[in-house]
């Protein structure tokens, strides 16, 4: 049986009290559209359908050729709003889903069960129930004698009976497609705010002789909207727990848990050690044996076997197995580390590829270099590569050394195992195997010094 899903993305978020649609805010490095369109593409769904409204152009450049949209010009209520899908999912057979673009914890495994029960059970709607502690602001699922749900009334339309109801509509539901349409056609506004409610199709549905069925959800958390900003921090909280987890569970270790943020796309291998304070973004990915100390940031950056980090900010870049890094340094913009090269505190490196057994173990700056094998970078050495207009390369050949307080202003190169003298400023090419002085000759003026105090 075919699938097809529908987000509802058109509010305005009022209470995020942000200029960003709320369905862009993040959780865990995703914005929380992207969360919701996964979870459906998890469950394989053939087509999804993206309902906006409020800036709509920023959601479809998040989310690009991954769905349709549809937008709703008016907000008239959710079933107003799956309306605006019916051109593109009319007369087609098969299941429909119906989430939220501000429910990122619910997950594709969840979806694929209620998709799998919906379609087992002959029902031609199955919604997504929870059991509430405090069900405050959430419909009521309300059944008949015999337990079959007869409608979904809303907290605003409840009666003082109706709202001890415990059992509470999550507002995620699978349809039969067509009689979803077909339903839809019959909800009207009578109602405390004259809007066109989706939960009225569950008494329509089961009025026009089909069933209706549900599924409770056993983890309350998975069904929870966001709609301000203290709801958004508890939505980040129980997606780090939930990632946390899954990460403790494959065999990595994670000193504080509580203190660890590891974003959703982030793939670590077994035996990697996770300090606290660490935070790891976007497309990073961690080999084995690789320990990642505290204060440590991660953002889209390849780590090897057996790499150990202290305390440094490393972006866009590949640490390859066995180096080691920090703490306190800065690697950015596409640099390549190389094995068992040792990058230490106060170091920053960008846009430099680095080969195999590199130092440069305090206080330099690397930038839009090629460095070869084994070369020594003393400290405070500084490749001077901007010339105020244009960015120039500095090419350091294999097993150098390279002094302190050296200056090299690009574009330059040195040759293989040369030596570049403690205190020079190079700015001509220096062969393999020289050494290059670059000095102001030192005058010493004998009782002079007194004269100038």
């Amino acid at each position: 049986m075919k699938r097809y899903g529908v987000i509802l993305a058109a509010g305005m978020g009022t209470r995020m009290k942000s200029t960003t649609p709320k369905v862009l805010h993040k959780v865990m490095g995703k914005t929380m559209i992207e969360h919701a369109t996964g979870a459906l593409e998890c469950a394989n769904v053939e087509k999804i359908v993206v309902v906006t409204g409020h800036q709509s152009q920023l959601v479809e450049e998040c989310l690009g050729a991954r769905t349709k949209y549809a937008k709703q010009k008016q907000q008239l209520g959710t079933a107003h709003a799956v309306r605006m899908a019916e051109a593109l999912l009319t007369n087609l057979a098969g299941t429909t889903a119906v989430t939220y673009g501000d429910g990122p914890l619910l997950s594709g495994e969840f979806l694929e069960q209620l998709f799998t029960h919906h379609e087992n059970s002959g029902a031609k709607l199955t919604i997504l129930t929870a059991i509430a502690t405090d069900p405050t602001g959430y419909g009521r699922i309300i059944r008949n004698q015999d337990g079959q749900v007869r409608q979904i009334i809303e907290q605003k339309d409840a009666s003082a009976e109706e709202l001890l109801i415990k059992e509470i509509n999550t507002g995620v539901a699978c349809y039969d497609n067509q009689i979803l349409f077909e339903a839809l056609a019959k909800v009207d506004n009578n109602n405390t705010k004259n809007e066109y409610y989706l939960t009225d199709l569950a008494e329509i549905i089961a009025g026009m002789g089909h069933k209706v069925d549900t599924i409770v959800a056993d983890d309350f958390e998975a069904t929870l909207g966001v709609n301000d900003r203290l709801q958004l921090a508890e939505a980040n909280r129980v997606m780090r727990n939930r990632i946390n987890k899954k990460h403790l569970e494959n065999g990595v270790t994670l000193i504080d848990p509580e203190n660890t943020y590891i974003e959703s796309d982030v793939v670590i291998e077994s035996d990697v050690v996770i300090e606290p304070n660490v935070y790891l973004k976007g497309q990073t990915t961690i080999k084995a044996k690789a320990i990642i100390g505290m204060g440590t940031t991660l953002t889209n950056v390849r780590i090897g076997v057996g790499v150990q980090i202290q305390s440094s900010f490393i972006f866009d870049s590949k640490i390859e197995d066995y180096a080691t890094i920090g703490p306190f340094a800065h690697i950015r913009d596409q640099v390549i580390v190389g094995q068992k090269s040792r990058i230490g505190n106060f170091v920053e490196i960008k846009n430099s590829q680095l080969g195999e057994a590199v130092k440069a173990a305090h206080l330099a700056y690397i930038g839009d270099a090629q460095v070869g094998a084994r070369a020594n970078i003393s400290c405070g050495v500084i490749t001077a590569n901007f010339d105020g207009k244009n960015k120039h390369q500095t090419a350091i050949g294999a097993d150098t050394m390279i002094g302190s307080n050296v200056t090299l202003i690009a574009p330059i190169e040195i040759g293989d195992g040369a030596y570049v003298a403690a205190g020079s400023t190079v700015n001509k090419n220096v062969p393999a195997d020289a050494l290059a002085i670059a000095r102001v000759k030192q005058d010493n003026k004998d009782g002079y010094a007194p004269k100038l105090s």
